[in-house]
This record gives C-alpha cells, structure tokens and sequence, in this order.
C-alpha cells in the first residue's frame, strides 16, 4: 500500500520488481517547454526528501513532467474555482511509477503539478524502493483551502511560505489570509500608513508590506495556490479604530450596551467611515492578484440587523467597484443572497455545542476555565440562533455555500487529553480555543460533506480553519494542524470522509515527511506510528 494523501482513486500494479529508490539521486525532466519553470518548484519542494542521494548515484531515477492531450477530461469536478474560471479547472493527472522513476502527465499544468505533489509523496513516506504502479485520480471539489490567522499572532512570511508547501502537499489550493482582527492588522494599505505604524505604546507592529503581500502570491501561485485575503468587517475592528480614532459605532441593539464588553462595528452609513473602508478594499483589492476578496461579516456584536445588513451590502458593493468578487462569513447572508454569492458556513447553535443547564456546565472544565456563566451562555445562544437559518437563506437565494463546520473543521480545537502523549501534554494544555471541547484527530477525520445536505451544484469548496487566539508561533499552528488537516484534505478532495483505518495507516507515514521538512506535530496516541513517528520534533 502506498501512503498518498488524499488516496487516489484508481491504484494499479504494473509490473513486477522494485521501483526507483527514494533516496535518489532524483534528477527532473520536463517533456514540454512550458513546464520549465514548474520543474524548478517541484525541484524546491522535493529537497527535504532527498535523503543522502546516494543509493546509486550511477543511475538517478527520473521525476518526468508531461502534458498529454489525449487523456479524457475530467468533468466530475464541482465547485468555485479559486483562480476564477468560469468553470473548475482540470486537475486530473495519471502518475506511472515505472524500474526507473516516475512519470507524470496530465492536460492541464495544474493537474502535473497535482500528480507532482503525489509523486513527492510516494518519495518523501516510502522507505524502501517504491512499488511499480499507475495512479489515476481527479478531484471532487474545486475550492479546497486552509485559513490561517496572522491577525491574532504574527507569521513572517517565511513560516507563510512553508504553510504554503505543506497546503500544496496535501492539493489544497486556497490560503485564506485572515489579515486583521481586534487583535491586529497585518497589511500595509498605500495612503494609510496609520494602520500599520506603532500602537500607543509605541511597539511597532508586524505586518506584510506591500511588497511581501504580492512576493507571497507569486510564491503560492508557482505552487497553484491562490491566496484570499480577508479584511474583516463591520465587526471584529478593534485595529482599525485605535488607528483611525473618531470613528462612529453603528447602531446598537435596545438594551445591548453595558451587558457584555464588545468592540461597536463600524456604521458604514457614516460618510466618512465609508470613504475609509472604501480605500482599505480598493487598496487591499488592487494588490490581489486572486479573483476574491473576504469581507468578514461575522460576530458584528453590536449592530442591528438593518445596520449591519447595509454594511455588507456596502462592503460586497466596494469590493465588486475594485474588479473583485466578494465572499463572506455565513452571517453575510443576511444581507441578501444572489447566485455570485459565496458564504462560508462554519456555525449553527448545535453545532456550538453548549449546556443546557448548570448541571450540563459543571461537567464541562473547558466552558468554567474560559469564564463561561449560565447567563453567558444563554446571550450566546440568543445571538447565534439566526445561525440556525442561515445554511437555509444562502440555499434559497442561489448563493454558494464554502463549507467550514466548526464542529469539525476549525483545527484550533484542543486535542482530548487522552490521545496526547505525556512529553507533549504542556503544548496540548496551551493549545485550543479555550471555549471548543477537546477532541480527538478521528472527529475531524470522520466528518463528511454531505452531512450538512447541500446540493453537489452549490458547494463552493471546502476550508479548514486554525484561528490564532492561542498560537505563538509556526510550531503551534503546525501542532495544531497535524496530524488533522490530512484528512481534511482528502474529503475536500474526495467528496467524502476517508476510511478511518486507512487513513490512519497512511498518515502514520506521514511522520517522515514531515519530520524531514522540519515541521512538529502531534504525535496522538490514536495513529499507529512506527517508533521514529513518535518523536514528533521538527
């Protein structure tokens, strides 16, 4: 058994005998001239899985890159597609592990470059020669993404880049850069200099330059990933407004102020405010090379439902004025749904899981220890319960639904005590929002997309989440991402949830690959590593 993931959908032996060797030497060729500047990034990824080179340094073995025009199209994929073609783009390739190295081909650049990544697989999890075979595979949905969250703590772009690696491994195609929140903002936008200068105690902040947005999509799209920035508003603005004081709340809620602490969203029937939301998306979309621009739109604690659904209608209108197309949190859908419309779903009230009565909360530590009261609880469920309507409202208008359950797709969930080996239990107890029940990498890898009952014709795609409340750093959000964003990616990829067992056995080979790329990880009690999986060191 191979240990690709996502696992593809057709595997056949070839032949008898062994295979090239992993450990190369490894040379690439490239059978079409315009596949040369492809080759050099394949050649960057493979690197760290060269090993010493030296098995038989008289006969490398051949990476070959190939078009071929005479493979069938793919037309089962469904979805938006990232790059925004009108249509999903062909990402079907067929990979033949022959005595001497691999071929891959495809019609299409993009699915060479998937057959790439599962080459590099093949190389970076196997140990001895590889098996002669031909593997056949194409993918389900069109959007497959990951968001990280830069906004809560700071990623250089080097730790951005080497996100970017590990989501192109794995096919994923969209980085979601959530770029700002109460607790930062972390792009420069030209003519606003305020937003990203020293805060009043006179700490500089972190952020991307211009310059370093724009490197970072050159570098996601040699990997054919499009990165999706999210500026998020009306709500979620603590940032913008101590950059850019005098700004007016919108309108509250009878009987809102005083209960709860909450930053006001911004009004954008005020003049002013909108003229400077305006320039922050112009700016934001003028340096996006992608077709789509996140505007937010969830949690507006604070603001009516006339006020923020004039809000979002402002914000989508801005972006489409920029030559963008606009997505937001599922809340937008509030504002109107049209069929160009994509909402990211990723909430209802049961799906929060909360208690119902004390009792049910005094067995719940995670809840008492993150300050949760019965009365708490129940102004959650009161603010959250449109959510329960939401899934509905995006359906009936036409929109596209990008599906992100927190129940099992936001990887900032704690991981349950249990499956957490004691030398890694200080990180485990650190890790999480505080407010999630921790729970084990099966949960995540069992969730199935048909589970929320949404037409294949109206699911834009499938995103992960690691939001960054808890993370200090590249190796925790690696933590917190491995081992549970392979199987995330194979039901994006799939349509379906992996087979639990299976999965298992292939992700305990994934170890290697990422010990070899330097990249920690959780070493769970519940995947059967080999003794090497268990150090779990980068």
């Amino acid at each position: 058994m191979n240990a690709v993931i996502p696992q593809p959908e057709r595997q056949d032996t070839t032949a008898p005998g062994p295979g090239p060797h992993p450990d190369g030497p490894w040379r690439i060729h490239v059978e079409d001239d315009r596949l040369t500047a492809m080759a050099g990034t394949v050649r960057a990824l493979l690197e760290p899985h060269l090993g010493s080179g030296a098995h038989d340094p008289a006969a490398p073995a051949t990476l070959t890159l190939g078009l071929d025009g005479t493979l069938p199209p793919h037309d089962g994929t469904v979805g938006v597609a990232p790059c925004g073609a009108a249509a999903p783009v062909d990402e079907s390739y067929r990979l033949t592990v022959t005595g001497s190295g691999i071929t891959c081909r495809a019609a299409t650049p993009t699915g060479v470059f998937r057959a790439a990544a599962t080459a590099l697989q093949l190389i970076a999890t196997s140990s001895g020669p590889l098996p002669r075979q031909e593997l056949r595979d194409a993918p389900r949905y069109a959007w497959r993404g990951l968001l990280i969250d830069p906004a809560r703590h700071h990623l250089t772009p080097g730790e951005v880049r080497r996100i970017i690696d590990l989501a192109a491994l794995y096919k994923l195609n969209v980085l979601h850069l959530h770029l700002t929140d109460n607790e930062g903002w972390r792009l420069e936008i030209p003519g606003i200099p305020e937003l990203t200068e020293s805060g009043p105690d006179g700490v500089p902040r972190d952020f991307y330059t211009a310059e370093e947005y724009r490197a970072l999509q050159r570098y996601a799209a040699e990997r054919f990933v499009t990165v999706v920035p999210e500026i998020d508003l009306p709500g979620h603005c603590a940032t913008l407004r101590e950059a850019l004081p005098g700004l007016p709340d919108a309108p509250a809620p009878e009987g809102l102020k005083g209960r709860f602490p909450y930053v006001p969203p911004l009004d954008l029937t005020d003049p002013g405010t909108r003229k400077t939301v305006a320039s922050v998306l112009a700016g934001v979309c003028g340096m996006t090379e992608g077709p789509f621009v996140h505007i937010g739109g969830d949690e507006a604690v604070g603001a009516t439902a006339d006020s923020f659904a004039h809000a979002i209608r402002e914000l989508r209108s801005l972006v489409r004025e920029s030559g963008k197309r606009p997505l937001g949190w599922q809340e937008s859908s509030r504002a109107g749904v049209g069929p160009d419309d994509i909402a990211q779903y990723w909430v209802d009230v049961p799906m929060m899981d909360l208690p119902d009565t004390p009792e049910e909360l005094a067995d719940r530590p995670e809840l008492l220890a993150a300050g949760h009261t019965p009365e708490l609880i129940a102004a959650l469920k009161r603010f959250f319960a449109p959510s329960d309507d939401d899934l509905g409202r995006v359906l009936e208008g036409g929109g596209r639904v990008l599906l992100s359950p927190q129940s099992h797709l936001y990887l900032d969930r704690a991981y349950a005590p249990e499956v957490v080996p004691p030398a890694q239990a200080p990180a485990a107890a650190r890790l999480g929002f505080p407010a999630y029940r921790p729970l084990g990498v099966r949960h995540t890898a069992v969730w199935d997309p048909a589970s929320h009952a949404v037409p294949d014709d109206r699911v834009a795609g499938v995103e992960a989440t690691v939001f960054g409340e808890s993370v200090e750093g590249l190796d925790d959000v690696t933590f917190l991402l491995l081992p549970r964003l392979p199987s995330v990616a194979a039901a994006a990829w799939t349509g379906r949830a992996p087979r639990w067992d299976d999965h298992r056995a292939r992700v305990a080979r994934h170890a290697r690959l990422w010990r070899q790329r330097g990249i920690g990880y959780l070493a769970s009690a519940e995947i059967p590593w080999d003794e090497a999986g268990t150090d779990s060191r980068g």
